[in-house]
């Protein structure tokens, strides 16, 4: 499984951005996708899950009302809606798959917030 995220970027603050995660390979395998955020000088942290059958969702706290994860399985294609962002959201993006227990990596987009 090969996944390439896209749509990060420099952004003010109160403005939103859409992320995307192109998934490709075996991607009938995948039972989950996650976006995954790492500030600089901070650990990897989650920010959102949806598995790609049932479209179930789950978000860290932190992230709850103003980011929104979604997929598109004839595109095999996850996305990240996020607003009212700010600098604190400043980030590299990453997003993974999960497939028979074990978790395939993009490379990351950053996103860069202004004040």
């Amino acid at each position: 499984v090969q996944l390439v995220e896209s749509g990060g970027g420099l952004v003010q603050a109160g403005g939103s951005l859409r992320l995307s995660c192109a998934a490709s390979g075996s991607t009938f395998s995948i039972y989950e996708l996650g976006w995954y955020r790492q500030a600089p000088g901070k650990q990897r942290e989650l920010v959102a899950t949806i598995t790609v059958g049932s479209g179930v969702t789950y978000y860290a706290d932190s992230m709850k009302g103003r980011f929104t994860v979604s997929r598109d399985n004839t595109k095999n294609t996850m996305y990240l809606q996020m607003n009212s962002l700010t600098p604190e959201d400043t980030a590299v993006y990453y997003c993974n798959a999960l497939v028979r227990g074990y978790y395939y990596w993009g490379q990351g987009t950053q996103v860069t917030v202004s004040s």
